[in-house]
């Protein structure tokens, strides 16, 4: 089915994003004050787009590709990483605040997907108590890591650019009582040579993409799996994916899409030499 349905829908999306505040121009400040429940309500028209299975991988690209479309999407991908950040950065100061953390853990947006990722990224590496894996971008909530080490047993680290967000991260890992089995480094790809791990997963977010996997081919050995999450298809129209550029030197081995209301693509790579 064509894609070309979709591109007025996405352009008075833009407009109601736009309503509520230019990112780019003022910065995550300016929405701070404005329901976040209101530009979920938003991103829920956004996901009805990113979620049609009738548009295949070659359609998509009409849009991602499009010059014209280039700003809107600019717009949304801005609008989708400050809402996540937001969310997390709230449900985790809820936990810290909380009679009963796991349960207010439980009651993340987004935490029903996070079940179906893991499972999909479990069928990647093997993930058991003998292993240790790092998570490179973990940000406020370590949902990644929490659940790895919850299902899997495995020892866990994540790396944090931010030292702040670094610190929340931590009290909510102390609050959850996992600050003994889970560790949050302050640093970016570079710090992986300092550390000793099994497996190596990187965010979404983690940014710039071509950067951050250069990096990581300097330090990771052809064994390791190395994992990472992108965007894929429509989906694409929430976050700029992972292209092969960014991962030259590598091997890709597995890719698994997303299912449901799960965005995001997961990837096994290794390194080549």
């Amino acid at each position: 089915m064509s894609c070309y349905k979709y591109w007025g829908k996405l352009e008075e999306i833009a407009d109601k994003l736009l309503s509520y505040g230019d990112l780019d121009k003022y910065g995550d400040s300016e929405l701070d004050n404005e329901s976040i429940e209101e530009i979920i309500k938003v991103f829920d028209d956004v996901e009805i787009i990113a979620h049609d299975n009738t548009i295949d991988f070659d359609s998509a690209k009409h849009i991602l590709d499009d010059e014209k479309m280039n700003n809107i999407l600019k717009l949304i991908r801005r609008f989708y990483l400050y809402v996540g950040s937001r969310l997390e950065t709230e449900n985790a100061l809820k936990i810290l605040e909380s009679d009963n953390p796991t349960e207010t853990l439980d009651s993340f947006h987004f935490y029903d997907r996070y079940i179906g990722l893991i499972e999909n990224e479990s069928r990647l590496a093997k993930f058991n108590e003998n292993k240790t894996f790092l998570f490179l971008g973990s940000g406020p909530l370590p949902l990644t890591l929490i659940m790895f080490n919850k299902v899997f047993g495995c020892k866990c680290i994540g790396i944090e650019q931010q030292e702040d967000v670094a610190n929340l991260s931590r009290k909510v890992l102390k609050k959850l009582g996992l600050d003994s089995d889970i560790e949050i480094v302050v640093g970016n790809e570079t710090t992986i040579k300092d550390l000793n791990y099994d497996i190596l997963m990187v965010a979404a977010f983690a940014e710039p993409k071509e950067r951050v996997f250069s990096n990581i081919w300097e330090y990771v050995d052809e064994t390791t799996p190395v994992l990472y999450r992108t965007y894929t298809g429509m989906r694409a129209i929430l976050y700029s994916p992972v292209l092969e550029k960014d991962t030259r030197g590598f091997h890709k081995e597995v890719m698994l899409l997303p299912s449901g209301k799960t965005n995001n693509t997961s990837v096994l790579i290794r390194k080549i030499t």
